[in-house]
């Protein structure tokens, strides 16, 4: 799938190459940028990005707040269009959905069971009875919720929520996960166990992932490349990778020294964009 953005005389647009092989990133952006129209001003959110993630890469992206970090994502996953550049993402074939989004806020049905939540998607995709009943089952199961799958969201604790969600995001099956923030708004402990359960499904399922965060130590965790941005109007200021041993235990990988490393490393890399975008804040600047 690719969409060219239309040709800007600041970034040209990328005119689609030859058909994708198998080698090919499974994500591609060139040139990426855009700009909103914010109250008769032009405002330029993501500035000439060029990034590519291969198959069953865990990327991890961070960056200082409002540099543009959910409107890559949002582009990724086709909810927005380019201003300029071009953006590819490689189909594997077959009839799975190509990407899942999991956001910060739980985003469930409220007035439908944690069992409908789940199989809702599949539901869509006219999946038959027999086989998204034992999906359902298979991924309520894995996220520990089976027990509760007769239950209301509002019957639910926030990090209960999120297990619904990524059990929904799963067992669609999808090509590619693209997650934005979704441990923000949940106490340690419980963003704990889920990094520990993530970690476990991602390592059995190994698919590509894109996962937001403003969470330096959350990054290095989870992730096999870490991306960083600048400031407003963000692009990529650095690459850094995660060099280190999988399956990984979220608490063991702290007391490794290289983790240490990796955290100042990434640091070093996004202090200058945070006070730049504090500044930003503070002298109103859009």
């Amino acid at each position: 799938m690719t969409r060219t953005a239309p040709i800007s005389p600041v970034q040209p647009g990328v005119v689609p190459g030859p058909p994708a092989s198998p080698l090919d990133p499974k994500i591609r952006l060139v040139g990426v940028a855009k700009r909103f129209d914010s109250r008769g001003r032009i405002v330029e959110a993501v500035r000439e990005t060029t990034l590519e993630i291969p198959d069953g890469q865990f990327a991890c992206l961070v960056g200082p707040s409002g540099c543009g970090k959910t409107t890559l994502l949002r582009i990724v996953a086709g909810l927005e269009t380019p201003t300029a550049g071009s953006i590819d993402v490689r189909r594997s074939g077959g009839d799975r959905p190509l990407n899942s989004l999991i956001f910060q806020q739980e985003s469930l049905f409220p007035w439908k069971t944690v069992w409908d939540n789940v199989e809702f998607g599949l539901r869509v995709r006219n999946v038959p009875r027999s086989e998204r009943r034992a999906r359902t089952e298979e991924w309520l199961r894995k996220v520990g919720l089976l027990r509760f799958a007769s239950s209301y969201p509002y019957q639910l604790s926030g990090g209960m929520k999120q297990r619904v969600s990524i059990a929904r995001a799963f067992a669609l099956d999808p090509e590619i996960l693209l997650m934005d923030e979704p441990f923000a708004a949940l106490d340690q402990q419980t963003k704990l166990l889920l990094q520990e359960e993530l970690l476990q499904l991602w390592g059995d399922a190994r698919k590509t992932v894109l996962f937001v965060t403003h969470n330096i130590d959350e990054a290095v965790v989870l992730g096999d490349r870490v991306i960083v941005m600048t400031a407003h109007p963000g692009r990529i200021k650095a690459e850094v990778a995660v060099e280190l041993g999988r399956p990984r235990d979220p608490m063991e990988i702290r007391s490794d020294p290289r983790y240490l490393e990796l955290t100042q490393e990434i640091w070093h890399h996004l202090r200058d964009e945070v006070l730049l975008a504090r500044d930003q804040e503070e002298s109103g600047v859009e």
